[in-house]
């Protein structure tokens, strides 16, 4: 390409006398006369003191920066809003979380595109800014690269996020003591970083790597670490040679490479968020993924990692033992995986794992394929009577693979809380939280804090859950999230009343309300669909333009 070429969209705001207003705002920010020739590179910076997962991205950014600059480029640092799921989990506030997605997807959009940018080089830390910072910059397709911002390093005793809130259902049995919760709560989150186990930031960054949206390892990196640097570093270079060479997330982002990320979080036992956000990536890059396509491809893609939540290891005990790459390069020696696809190293898939060492003798955090965990995929879409436009469920088969049981309903997750708590609940139940969906919460909030405090209370064995909410990656038990048509919508899970008997099989890949189809409909016909909770503001706005769980809850499907 030629220089101009490479300039394709900073040309046109820097160059000509007529851009000369232009050029004397840029001064301001640092351009001398050599940078307004160069190709400018946006780089989406995270950083915020909201959250421990993004509080150190200032200083990846800082190295981005001076690495394009190396490698010739003129890099612009901008910043993203992100949340805290952790923080607002349980709250009000966690509605906002999903909302924060399509927030931080506009912002790239809308910065990188009105200031011309030629790249776009994006960091984030937490579950929904890291899919949010992939849809802006496949809505652009412009050369771009993602960096992880690495994960957090365990408290003592092997402790993280979802200890804390764990140990709060244990508190409430009567199994944790005062001092034993302040405790934890001092010390289960030392420093920067992600959270620790596979849950949805260590998923994302781990599909993103295997999409080959990230340079290689990038998801396993501690995020205070020489190779977290010098991943920042490389970045910078890599960059260049995608804008050099008019490499855009188009040609990276196919089909081929989505097949290949959800076999990747299959494997690794990722998070049911994974399915929300690779559908809602794939529509904003023009890719059709659906519901149907993780059951087609988890039929032939078995579980391997023993990771928490529930396994046994955290993501820094993976990264020693060598991160996700040798168990690609074992995917793709089994035929698993497509090395055709083009990553952001300029190389394909293959070319980047050809001299990929194997995990070392002795590790058991990644199985043999021979000796999974589950030998099939332990994210199941399930279908029936309950979620006949589908539900999604993470199940291990350690919880077993189906479960009977009466409903117990409730109308909102705080409901729910209160009653796990104050023992209302109890073994043999199937809990029923509704309008949490996307519409009806609106926002979709985590259940992370009713499913902690029932395997807090040591109830994960024998009671399951049902929402159309969705989860935290720190989940686990028999949960069933994502169901749609949603309550708001007149879903059936609106009308399950207390006492109605429900079967869950995750081998049928069914949810069922054991009642007739003439009184689902005679029901339905007497629900009454409920006032907004929000009209005012991005909530009112989100529940007004937002597509369905099975669709990727995105909001600009139906424009």
């Amino acid at each position: 390409m030629t220089d101009k070429d490479s300039r394709k969209y900073s040309k046109l705001v820097v160059d000509g006398v007529e851009q000369a207003p232009s050029r004397a705002m840029l001064r301001a920010v640092g351009f001398s006369d050599d940078d307004f020739k160069k190709p400018q590179i946006g780089i989406a910076s995270t950083w915020s003191m909201v959250t421990p997962c993004n509080m150190h991205i200032n200083k990846l950014a800082e190295d981005v920066n001076k690495a394009t600059d190396a490698a010739g480029g003129k890099g612009i640092i901008y910043s993203c809003p992100t949340i805290s799921d952790g923080i607002s989990m349980g709250t009000e506030g966690m509605k906002y979380s999903l909302v924060s997605r399509e927030v931080i997807a506009e912002s790239v959009e809308t910065v990188s595109g009105c200031m011309g940018h030629d790249g776009i080089i994006t960091i984030g830390g937490c579950d929904k800014n890291m899919p949010g910072l992939l849809m802006g910059m496949s809505r652009l397709n412009r050369p771009s690269i993602f960096v992880y911002g690495g994960t957090i390093q365990p408290g003592p005793n092997h402790t993280n996020v979802v200890s804390v809130f764990e140990a709060v259902g244990g508190h409430a049995a009567g199994k944790v003591s005062d001092i034993e919760l302040k405790n934890i709560e001092e010390t289960a989150i030392p420093g920067p970083g992600s959270c620790g186990g596979m849950y949805t930031a260590n998923t994302m960054a781990s599909a993103i790597e295997a999409m080959g949206m990230s340079l290689p390892n990038s998801s396993a990196q501690d995020a205070i670490s020489p190779e977290k640097q010098q991943d920042c570093l490389d970045a910078g270079a890599a960059i260049m040679h995608l804008v050099k060479n008019d490499i855009k997330p188009s040609d990276i982002m196919t089909r081929a490479a989505f097949e290949n990320a959800i076999k990747v979080v299959i494997a690794l036992g990722g998070s049911t968020n994974a399915v929300l956000h690779l559908i809602a990536m794939a529509f904003s890059m023009g890719v059709d993924i659906e519901l149907d396509d993780f059951t087609r491809l988890g039929k032939k893609t078995p579980m391997v990692a023993d990771l928490k939540p529930s396994g046994k290891y955290l993501m820094s005990e993976l990264i020693k033992i060598g991160g996700i790459q040798p168990l690609m390069k074992t995917m793709l020696d089994a035929g698993m995986l497509d090395g055709s696809c083009m990553t952001v190293t300029g190389k394909t898939l293959a070319e980047n794992l050809a001299n990929v060492k194997s995990y070392p003798d002795g590790q058991d955090i990644i199985r043999p394929f021979d000796n999974p965990i589950k030998k099939d995929s332990h994210l199941c879409v399930l279908r029936g009577n309950l979620a006949p436009g589908g539900a999604v469920a993470k199940i291990t088969g350690k919880e077993g693979v189906s479960f009977t049981g009466n409903a117990r309903v409730y109308n909102s997750e705080e409901e729910c809380l209160a009653g796990v708590l104050d023992g209302t609940v109890v073994s043999g139940d199937v809990l029923v939280i509704r309008y949490e969906g996307p519409r009806g919460a609106p926002g979709m909030r985590e259940m992370l804090s009713p499913t902690s405090a029932i395997m807090g209370k040591g109830l994960g064995q024998e009671i399951a859950l049902i929402t159309d909410g969705r989860f935290s990656g720190g989940s686990h038990g028999f949960v069933v999230g994502h169901v749609t048509p949603e309550a708001s919508e007149g879903g059936p899970i609106a009308i399950v009343e207390t006492g109605d008997k429900i079967s869950i099989d995750a081998d049928a890949n069914t949810v069922e309300l054991h009642i007739s189809d003439e009184e689902i409909a005679a029901r339905l016909a007497k629900w009454q669909k409920p006032a907004p909770r929000y009209t005012r503001g991005v909530l009112a706005k989100y529940a007004a333009m937002v597509a369905s769980a099975s669709e990727g809850a995105v909001t600009d499907k139906y424009l």
